[in-house]
């Protein structure tokens, strides 16, 4: 098969699958109907980025994440588990992990990086107090999460909002750092700084994170940061446990995808 009818044949699969029912998971068997030839390296990657902590999720995250030997990317709060902390809107009221719990799931295997000292927008705030909140959430890491180094952790921005003048002083206190913007990177490459991701809800988000994987398999390569938060009912713009299992079953079956948590992505393949 020529390198020309090869790519036709993927592009042809891939508007299939963005135009099929997004509510049949089916994109890793449609895929496949056009088989790829012999490949060293990974054409796509998957990052679900799962902000805030919550307890139950996260457990049950990490619990579906093992079942497929996949290493979860979770950002939490530094200061969430404080008795003084205030829930920033209703869709923090759910119970979150303190770092004994984050300690455990580091040691498991899984990715814990900040998501903010107190869940404040940074953008609104001046300049100086929002590296303040930074300072004070890698403060609290620091202490807290066995092994946290600031300079190899990737800060996720609260509400994915960032403001230029902050990257542009974050990029030297980080590895990397999570906004909102376009949510297919290009794949990680030397000194990747600035990635960008995509979120969707308040209501369920199974359908919507379904469509951009459709998108990511449109194009030749990619990588797809996707901004998960709770599983079931918890969080802003849930995921279900089941949709997640299913995600992960059939993404597991393709040889050039590659499901990785952001810091281990730009470590292990950048």
């Amino acid at each position: 098969m020529s390198s020309l009818h090869q790519l036709n044949c993927q592009r042809r699969t891939a508007m299939k699958i963005i135009a099929s029912n997004v509510a049949t998971l089916t994109l890793p068997i449609t895929l496949t109907s056009c088989r790829f030839p012999p490949q060293k390296s990974i054409k796509h990657i998957i990052t679900l980025s799962f902000d805030d902590g919550f307890k139950q999720s996260s457990i049950r995250t990490a619990e579906i994440f093992e079942k497929y030997h996949l290493s979860a990317c979770m950002n939490v709060i530094a200061s969430a588990h404080y008795d003084t902390f205030k829930f920033p809107n209703e869709y923090h009221k759910w119970p979150v992990g303190d770092f004994g719990l984050w300690n455990e799931l580091k040691a498991r295997g899984h990715e814990i990086m900040p998501h903010g000292y107190d869940h404040s927008n940074l953008s609104q705030l001046e300049l100086s107090k929002a590296k303040d909140k930074i300072m004070r959430c890698f403060d609290v890491f620091s202490k807290e999460l066995n092994g946290f180094d600031s300079k190899e952790s990737v800060f996720n921005f609260p509400y994915n909002a960032s403001t230029p003048e902050l990257e542009g002083w974050l990029v030297e206190q980080v590895k990397a750092f999570r906004t909102g913007g376009n949510p297919i990177n290009p794949l990680p490459y030397n000194n990747q700084k600035k990635l960008t991701c995509t979120s969707y809800g308040p209501e369920n988000i199974d359908n919507h994170l379904k469509q951009q994987i459709g998108k990511l398999f449109s194009q030749p390569s990619g990588w797809l940061i996707y901004n998960t938060h709770g599983l079931d009912d918890e969080g802003w713009g849930p995921l279900t446990s089941k949709c997640l299992d299913e995600i992960l079953e059939r993404l597991t079956k393709i040889k050039t995808v590659a499901i990785l948590p952001v810091g281990k992505a730009l470590s292990t393949i950048g």
